[in-house]
This record gives C-alpha cells, structure tokens and sequence, in this order.
C-alpha cells in the first residue's frame, strides 16, 4: 500500500525534480534539437524533453509513457507550453505502431529503468523509418572499476525507490546487441556524482549488416566512444 502511493503521488515529483537537475538538462539540451520530422519519444516521462525540440524541424511529436502519474505531470507540461504532444499509455517493448512509422526516436535518461531494454531497442529499431535516426542521452555503467563497484552495490536497492533505475547498465553495448550503428558516440561524466552521471550520448542508426544479438564485448559503439572524466 505504501509503495503504490510512493509510487503514484512522490515518485513522480522526485523524477522530475532529479531529471531536472541542470547538468544532466544541459545534456537533454545537446542532443534533443537535433530530432527531425515525425518524432517518437521514449520515456516521455513529465515532459522535461519538450522546450528542446525545433518547431520548424518536427512536424510530430509522439510520447509514449506507461506511467499514468508521470502523464498526469506531463499533461499539465503540455498544455502550459502550448506544444502539441500525442500522449501514449504504452510500453518500450511493445511499441503500438507499424515498421518504419518515424523519422527520429530520442531516448534520454530512460533505458536505465525500461523492464527489457534489449526488447525495447529492437522495437526502436523496428519502427525507425529508412534514414530514421535514434537520438539518445543516457546514464549507465561507468567504465571505471571504483565507480562500477558502487554502482553495482547501490542499484538493488536505488531501483526500488527511483522507478525501477538500473545504474550499471551497458548502454554502448546494448545498443549494439540491438543492431545499431552509432554515427556519434560521447561519454562522459555530467557531474562529480559519477555513480549517477556516466553519461552515453549520440546519434545512431539501424545497422545495415547483420548483426549478433549477443555480440563480442568489444562492440562497435563501445569501442567508438570518446571517454572522458570530471
């Protein structure tokens, strides 16, 4: 009983409060004008993304978020924006809609806490048009073995009071396993709390060979990727 009012009336506040935090906004900033056309987000979460987007470049914007109370949240975003969003009580994995229907798919700050997020980029990939590009910013596991420790210690208990959020999730790895090939690929840490802000950001798109759906550890995207450190 507990959990489901933490869980419907302070965990969104608390989303929105922790996504909010200015440098992982500045990231959202970088990556979320670059979307184009008819546009899927994933996690659209209270709507954090939407002051980002270029008017003159997209000519729809489709957020799915299985939440009702992060929709609630995102609905009174909307409507003070004026922007026009359609709205979907959906899951990343079950992506309501037919192969190739979008231009862009933005992924920020969501894959952390997806049930299955091997399941959820093949759907991503799925529904990307041709030239169809996923733009993403994510949080996951750092690459240095201190930070890694914690983040590993930390996440079973995290996950359960943060919405499900994984800390030691692959991102460069994952999006390889799902067939993607990253054009642009930055990693780096947002802020001196490193356990929270390994940060994997780019641009990338369905790979046109074939691809392993267990590939070696040495995938594309990890390798790719410029590291760096605060």
């Amino acid at each position: 009983m507990l959990n489901q009012l933490y869980d419907r009336y302070l965990l969104p506040y608390l989303v929105d409060i922790a996504t909010g935090f200015a440098p992982l906004e500045r990231q959202r900033k970088n990556i979320v004008p670059k979307a184009r056309g008819r546009v899927l987000e994933i996690g659209f979460g209270t709507g954090r993304n939407l002051t980002f987007y270029e008017p003159s470049r997209v000519t729809e914007i489709v957020g799915l978020e299985p939440a009702e109370p992060m929709r609630r949240l995102a609905r009174k975003r909307i409507a003070k924006l004026g922007i026009g969003v359609r709205l979907l009580d959906a899951f990343a994995e079950n992506i309501p809609y037919e192969d190739g229907s979008f231009d862009t798919v933005v992924m920020t700050f969501t894959l952390c806490s997806v049930l299955d997020p091997s399941a959820a980029l093949l759907e991503m990939r799925r529904v990307l048009g041709q030239d169809g590009r996923l733009l993403f910013c994510e949080h996951g596991r750092s690459p240095h073995r201190s930070v890694n420790r914690w983040q590993k210690r930390l996440t079973p208990v995290w996950k359960k009071v943060a919405g499900g959020c994984h800390l030691d999730r692959d991102v460069g790895r994952l999006l390889e396993e799902a067939g993607f090939e990253c054009l642009e690929l930055e990693r780096f840490y947002a802020s001196p709390l490193r356990v929270w802000t390994w940060i994997t950001r780019g641009e990338a798109v369905p790979s046109l060979r074939s691809f392993n759906p267990r590939p070696d550890p040495r995938a594309f995207c990890a390798r790719k990727g410029k590291s760096g450190g605060m």
